[in-house]
C-alpha cells in the first residue's frame, strides 16, 4: 500500500469517527427521529376525523407529547383522532416510555441476536446504567417489566369496563389496553374528553391506574433491584433507597395537602363523599408524579393546590423510568446537601455512604437549568397569551416535567406558544444533562488548576 493510499484511508476513517454520535447525542437524536416520524404519521388525513386532517403544528405537539410521555393535548383525543390515530399515539407512548435506544436494541436482539459496542453504550446511557457489560439483560428486563405491569393493569381494568360500565368486550379490551399503557408510561393520554373525571369515585379504575403510575415512576433500576432483592433492604443501592423514601414522602404529603385544601371546594372534591374525597386526593397526588390524568377539573382547583402541584410536578419521579421532572433523587441530594451545610459537616453522607462530589455539581446543574427553562418559557407564554403567571407557570412546569396536567388553556394556545411547550417537553424527557452533553462536541479536560478564593455567600 502506498503512502498516498494510507493517508486517504486514514482521512476516511477520521471522517467516519467524526460523524459518530456521542451516546447522549444518540439518545437525543433517537427521540427527535421518533417525534418527526410521529408528526408525519399524525399529519396524514386518515388519522383525523376533521375535514382536511390535522394541522402540522398540532400533529407536532401531539407526537411530542406522546413520545415524551407527557399527555398535554391541543385537540380532543377522543373526538379528533380516528381509531388509527389512537393506535399511532399509543405506539408512540410505548416507544417513548421504553426509550428509543432500548427499543432499537430490542429490535437488534430479536433480528440479529447481537448488539454492537456502540449500541450497548447508547442503551446504557439512556437507561442510566453504570456499565454496559450486561446490556442484553438490561433490555430484556426493562421490556419484560413494562409488559408485565401493563398486562396486570389491563387485567384489573378490563373486567371493570366490561361488567361495571357495560362496554362490549372489544371496547372494554381496547380501553383497558390504552389506559394501562398510558398509565405505566406516565403518559396521561385518555380516550375520554374529560380524562378520568367520569371515574372520580371508582376505586376499581383509579387505583389500578395509580399503581401502574407509581411503579413506572420508580424507574427501571429500582424495579429491577426490588425484583431481585426485595427481602434484603440492606443490599439496596443508595439510588433505590432515595427513590423509595422520597416517593413515599411526596405521595403521602401531596395526598394530605391536596385533600385538605380541596375538601370543601364545590367545584372539585366538595360533592364527593368522604371516601370519594380521599380517593380523589390520592389520585391527584399520584398524577403529579408526571402521569397527567385528572379525575376533577384542575382549572377549578384552588390556587394553593396549583402551587403545591407545581412543586410536586417539578420534582417528578425516579430516574431512568417513565417519569419526568428533575427526579426525586436530585431533590433528595439537594436536601441532604442543605442538611450537611446547616450541620456544618464536611462530607454529605446518605444512608451510611458518602456522596460523590461530582453528584453535587450534577444536581445543582439540573435544577438551575430546569428553573431557567421553566421561567423563561413561562415569561414567554405570558407575553404570547396574555394570561396570568399562575396558569402559564402551571402549564410550563407540566410540560417540562412531562406531566400533562393543565388548567385548561392548552386548547386555545397560539402556535408560537405550542412550539415553546414542544421544546419544554422534549427537554424534560431527555433531561437537561443529557441534552447538554448531546450538544457539547467533546469533553474538555483541563490539565491545570487555578488558585482558590471564596466569595461572600448569603
Amino acid at each position: 500500500m502506498s503512502i498516498r493510499q494510507s493517508v486517504r484511508r486514514a482521512r476516511r476513517a477520521s471522517i467516519r469517527r467524526g460523524f459518530r454520535l456521542h451516546p447522549a447525542q444518540a439518545v437525543a437524536a433517537g427521540f427527535a427521529a421518533a417525534v418527526t416520524a410521529g408528526t408525519f404519521l399524525l399529519w396524514l388525513p386518515p388519522m383525523s376525523r376533521e375535514p382536511g386532517g390535522t394541522s402540522f403544528i398540532d400533529a407536532l405537539f401531539t407526537a411530542t407529547s406522546a413520545v415524551c410521555v407527557t399527555g398535554l393535548v391541543v385537540v380532543d383525543t377522543e373526538l379528533h383522532w380516528t381509531p388509527l390515530g389512537h393506535l399511532v399515539i399509543l405506539t408512540l407512548i410505548q416507544l417513548g416510555g421504553l426509550g428509543i435506544m432500548i427499543f432499537a436494541s430490542l429490535i437488534g436482539l430479536v433480528l440479529a441476536r447481537k448488539m454492537s459496542v456502540r449500541t450497548r453504550l447508547n442503551t446504557a446511557a439512556e437507561a442510566k446504567a453504570v456499565g454496559f457489560d450486561d446490556v442484553r439483560g438490561l433490555v430484556r428486563g426493562i421490556v419484560l417489566i413494562s409488559f408485565a405491569i401493563e398486562g396486570l393493569t389491563w387485567m384489573f381494568l378490563f373486567p371493570r369496563f366490561l361488567f361495571g360500565y357495560d362496554y362490549s368486550p372489544a371496547d372494554a379490551a381496547w380501553h383497558a389496553l390504552f389506559h394501562s399503557i398510558s398509565s405505566f408510561n406516565n403518559a396521561g393520554f385518555s380516550l375520554y374528553s374529560n380524562s378520568i373525571m367520569d371515574f372520580v369515585a371508582d376505586p376499581f379504575i383509579c387505583l389500578p391506574m395509580c399503581a401502574a403510575i407509581i411503579l413506572g415512576g420508580l424507574g427501571f433500576p429500582v424495579i429491577m433491584q426490588l425484583r431481585k432483592e426485595f427481602a434484603r433492604p440492606l443490599h439496596w443501592s443508595m439510588n433505590t433507597k432515595l427513590v423509595l423514601w422520597a416517593t413515599v414522602v411526596l405521595l403521602v404529603g401531596g395526598w394530605a395537602y391536596l385533600t385538605v385544601v380541596e375538601w370543601n371546594n364545590p367545584d372539585t372534591f366538595g360533592p364527593l363523599d368522604p371516601g370519594g374525597k380521599l380517593l380523589a386526593g390520592f389520585f391527584a397526588s399520584v398524577q403529579t408524579r408526571t402521569a397527567g390524568f385528572n379525575s376533577v377539573d384542575v382549572g377549578l382547583m384552588h390556587d394553593e393546590s396549583w402551587v403545591a402541584m407545581d412543586v410536586l410536578m417539578f420534582i417528578g419521579g425516579g430516574p431512568a423510568g417513565t417519569a419526568g421532572g428533575i427526579k426525586v433523587t436530585t431533590f433528595a441530594v439537594l436536601f441532604f446537601i442543605l442538611l450537611t451545610e446547616l450541620r456544618g459537616e464536611g462530607a454529605v453522607n446518605i444512608f451510611g455512604k458518602r456522596l460523590s462530589r461530582a453528584v453535587h455539581r450534577q444536581a445543582i446543574t439540573v435544577v438551575l437549568v430546569a428553573v431557567a427553562a421553566v421561567m423563561v418559557a413561562a415569561v414567554a407564554l405570558m407575553h404570547i397569551t396574555g394570561l396570568g403567571f399562575d396558569r402559564v407557570l402551571f402549564e410550563a412546569v407540566s410540560a417540562f416535567a412531562t406531566v400533562g396536567l393543565s388548567t385548561g388553556i392548552t386548547f386555545d394556545l397560539h402556535p408560537a406558544a405550542e412550539v415553546i411547550l414542544v421544546v419544554l417537553m422534549f427537554l424534560g424527557r431527555i433531561g437537561p444533562l443529557t441534552l447538554g452533553s448531546a450538544i457539547a462536541l467533546r469533553e474538555r479536560r483541563i490539565l491545570y488548576e487555578l488558585p482558590k478564593e471564596r466569595p461572600a455567600i448569603g
